[in-house]
């Protein structure tokens, strides 16, 4: 019987899974790749890979491979196939392409159509009629893998996604595919549970996914027996004959597996996830093999008369949720239910986020890595037994703000009213400015009472928010008081601005030290647009300490906007360009802003972009100490007739040769901006470090003008060491 080269994929992270089935299967000449494997069989393989691999995607036959330098060779090597032996001349045709690194093809679209026009060609020469194009279920599909130079055609045995058994009928909200689904339960040590009769229980069991290829596994039972559709049954070297004994063995096999099948079971809180599993059930044809029901997750106990087996579960990710606090909490209760309803049991699941993991308050052997779609996961494995509990408590500062303000939603201070009445106080005395000046982001409080140490902005955009900043509580308050203070806080501040909790946004602000200043705290990506003196700006409120607009600079960056009209501006530790769009909005001529991270520079382009600016005002990746430095060793260096000049008062960064630090450095940097002044040139130059002690004695080169405490805006007026700023010119 003629031996076929056959290759199958799989998601990332799974080769060994399938190299492992298809062993067992018969293939020979198994060699991994990324995600994927290669091997050979016969016909009976081909059609076995398709109908028993558990953890695959797709099933492939190569049918040539050839170099591919042009278009023309592409086309010839297509052309070399006989296509007569594959396809029907009224069958229908669909060509996918993958292509990298090729000289002459590099649009797998264009790769497509140059396989399919050989083919259409060869069969309208031959027998005067072509092939009819069906995208979704052709009677042949090609796919071409072009690769540098060589190309290889295959024949996609599998037609479609070998994950798509031909039971889901309803998509609920992120469910896992099927072949990650069975990859989990073998991760999991299922088949040796399953055959010790063990049962298997999800508590969050979604459409039933995970629960249907347990069946499956424990009843020996092929996942493509459902599917009426493969790749295979249009090619004319299909043989039924072969393809229906292959079909009456996988049938009988699942009706002998189905009398042998133990306890499975899943619970889930949404009536609609219980109906579609319950759809699901009957359609993989398991009605009254699994048991579905409604029941919340604090309920998820199995029956007395369960033997102990396994747990298994894909929860919500926090991305799912959308809530970190709320997915922290459903965690913390999971683990609680595993360690009371589940000793003796084993437990897997998937998540995203390993610190939801810690919430369970189980240990966990060693990670092992998966890929859900794109998104990098760990299947976590527990043996739920006393030894391996403990009381998680929260890992970072965020965690602990988020718990905080799911408690606002819970818990009172007593004298939290007090800190209400301020806010309202303080609202209404900045009313008439705020209309007069147009300020739509301010500060509303600034640790007005010692009870609450806080600081709360205000950003009005197409909504409200807050960004609400705790100073780090002395070591005499108990963190338990301080928590409900802050608590307590969120509650207050959602009620003097009629703004629903998520609206509100938490940190801790601590002292920089050893750290730079736009340390990152989340991922979250999530902007919003505010405006400022005739400019707009994006803004975000979770991923940063800072949000991207220094509030307390506001009154600088209205003077650098009524002083730029016609001038050179160069905005040195640029950050998001905030300066640099209103110094462009007054008129300036041209800008160089310098930061040294890309993020923010990124940042600032988003805000050129959003403000329409173009024309000659660019964005520079470097080290500003360094580039002064350049700059002042050129016969001709830059000239400017405005700076800004605001560094960080600490800088380690990694792209940094040397540690920046605004004490040590500032006469240095002064000297070297200054030098860049045209005639009649102004330097600003800023800075938040509230011990900071100007050298003038160093600089007395230079004219210097105070004008802190006039760059301090009435919203910051109670603290007046919010920053300290000068005029300094040659």
């Amino acid at each position: 019987m003629q031996t076929y080269q056959l290759f199958a994929t799989t998601p990332k992270a799974l080769e060994g899974l399938l190299v492992s089935e298809i062993e067992a299967l018969g293939g020979r000449n198994i060699q991994p790749t990324l995600a994927g494997a290669s091997f050979t069989g016969d016909l009976s393989m081909a059609y076995k890979a398709c109908l028993w691999l558990r953890t695959a995607s797709r099933v492939f036959l190569r049918l040539a491979e050839f170099p591919v330098s042009s278009q023309q060779d592409l086309y010839a090597g297509a052309s070399g196939v006989d296509w007569s032996e594959h396809l029907q001349p009224d069958a229908s045709l669909a060509v996918s392409c993958n292509v990298k690194n090729n000289p002459a093809i590099n649009h797998s679209h264009f790769g497509a159509l140059k396989v399919k026009d050989a083919i259409v060609d060869q069969m309208r020469a031959r027998h005067g009629q072509r092939p009819n194009i069906d995208t979704e279920r052709p009677d042949l599909r090609v796919n071409l893998y072009l690769h540098n130079t060589e190309a290889q055609l295959y024949l996609d045995l599998s037609g479609s996604s070998l994950h798509q058994r031909g039971i889901r009928e309803t998509t609920l909200t992120a469910p896992i595919k099927e072949n990650l689904a069975a990859a989990i339960l073998l991760r999991a040590d299922w088949p040796k549970i399953a055959a010790g009769g063990g049962s298997l229980l999800d508590p969050m069991c979604g459409s039933a996914t995970l629960l249907i290829e347990g069946a499956m596994i424990a009843a020996d039972c092929a996942p493509g027996l459902s599917r009426d559709y493969f790749g295979f049954l249009g090619w004319k070297q299909h043989d039924p004959a072969l393809w229906r004994e292959l079909l009456t063995e996988a049938e009988q096999r699942r009706a002998a597996g189905l009398l042998r099948l133990p306890v499975i079971a899943g619970f889930d809180q949404d009536p609609r996830a219980v109906a579609a599993a319950v759809q699901h059930v009957a359609n993989a044809g398991l009605t009254g093999k699994i048991h579905i029901e409604k029941r919340d997750i604090g309920r998820a106990a199995p029956a007395a008369s369960w033997p102990t087996g396994l747990v298994i579960c894909n929860p919500p990710y926090g991305e799912r949720l959308g809530d970190p606090a709320q997915a922290a909490e459903l965690y913390r209760r999971f683990g609680d239910v595993l360690k009371t309803h589940f000793p003796g049991w084993r437990a897997a699941m998937i998540i995203s986020d390993q610190e939801l993991g810690f919430r369970l308050g189980l240990r966990s052997q060693k990670p092992i890595t998966v890929f859900n779609g794109a998104l990098e996961c760990k299947l976590l494995r527990f043996n739920i037994e006393p030894a391996a509990f403990f009381t998680p408590k929260p890992k970072t500062e965020q965690e602990q703000l988020d718990l905080i303000k799911q408690q606002s939603q819970q818990s009172a201070d007593p004298h939290a009213e007090m800190f209400g009445n301020r806010l309202r106080k303080n609202l209404k005395k900045l009313e008439s400015w705020r209309k007069r000046e147009q300020i739509d982001c301010f500060r509303l409080y600034d640790a007005d009472l010692p009870e609450y140490a806080v600081a709360v902005d205000v950003y009005q955009g197409e909504q409200t928010w807050v960004n609400v900043q705790e100073y780090a509580a002395p070591k005499t308050i108990p963190e338990t008081t301080a928590n409900l203070r802050l608590a307590s806080a969120v509650s207050e501040i959602g009620r003097a601005l009629q703004i629903p909790p998520q609206q509100i946004f938490l940190k801790i602000r601590r002292k920089q030290k050893q750290l730079n200043q736009y340390e990152k705290l989340q991922t979250g990506g999530e902007f919003h647009v505010v405006q400022e003196g005739g400019c707009k700006f994006w803004v975000n409120f979770s991923d940063y300490l800072d949000t991207g607009l220094f509030l307390d600079h506001r009154p600088m960056r209205l003077k650098l906007q009524q002083q730029a009209r016609g001038k050179r501006f160069l905005n040195l530790f640029a950050y998001t360009a905030s300066a640099s769009v209103h110094a462009i909005k007054g008129g300036a001529s041209a800008s160089l802003s310098i930061d040294m991270s890309n993020t923010y520079l990124e940042w600032a382009e988003r805000n050129y972009r959003l403000n329409g600016i173009q024309g000659d005002h660019k964005l520079l990746r470097a080290d500003c100490m360094q580039w002064l430095d350049a700059q002042n060793r050129l016969p001709n260096p830059a000239k400017f007739d405005l700076i800004f000049l605001d560094p960080p008062t600490f800088s380690n960064s990694k792209k940094m040769d040397e540690t920046f630090d605004v004490q040590n450095d500032h006469v240095t940097l002064i000297r070297h901006a200054c030098a860049l002044l045209n005639p009649g040139g102004v330097l600003y130059f800023s800075t938040n470090f509230r011990r900071f002690k100007l050298d003038r004695d160093a600089l007395a080169a230079l004219h210097i003008e105070d004008i802190g405490a006039a760059s301090i805006p009435p919203d910051f007026s109670r603290d007046l060491k919010i920053h300290y700023c000068w005029r300094i010119s040659p």
